[in-house]
């Protein structure tokens, strides 16, 4: 239970913006709430995937950054917090973006998506740290997830390139 000053306790999961935002509630879970929403844009994606062309499929991802600008606005200011680490939509995105660079649905990819967006996600290498400290509002909250899945889906071009 979340003490009635809380951020948390300002949020509804009825409320389908906070819902969403919130990763269907999977940025709630501990420790780690951005790697737990990946976990489950992961399984999200690894069930859409085979069922969406391509081209679908990054529609969708481009939909969901769109409206991820605004549920992480709302949510962050209903919260009173910006990007609160429950907020986890933004790695929906991300990782959506990582799984539509895969060259095949097979685990081992899967597995190499959410181990390579993880790792740039919390490195914020250059210029991923500064636009996440700069950029205070949705948009911002969704960019350096945005940036840091570019990272990951260079690398993994790479090991398709060089394996």
């Amino acid at each position: 239970m979340h003490s009635k000053n809380s951020p948390l306790s300002r949020l509804s999961l009825r409320n389908p913006i906070h819902f969403c935002a919130l990763g269907f509630g999977s940025g709630l879970m501990h420790p780690a709430p951005g790697t737990w929403g990946s976990l489950a844009a992961v399984i999200l994606g690894a069930l859409l995937q085979p069922y969406l062309s391509p081209v679908l499929f990054i529609i969708l991802t481009a939909l969901c950054f769109v409206f991820g600008c605004y549920f992480c606005q709302k949510t962050a200011d209903d919260m009173g917090v910006h990007d609160h680490g429950a907020i986890v939509w933004d790695e929906f995105v991300g990782i959506f973006i990582v799984l539509a660079a895969l060259p095949d649905f097979s685990w081992y990819w899967y597995l190499a998506a959410f181990g390579l967006f993880r790792f740039f996600d919390i490195l914020k290498p250059y210029p991923i740290r500064y636009f996440d400290q700069k950029l205070e509002n949705g948009f911002g909250i969704m960019i350096d997830d945005v940036l840091a899945a570019i990272y990951a889906v260079i690398v993994l071009r790479l090991i398709v390139a060089f394996v």
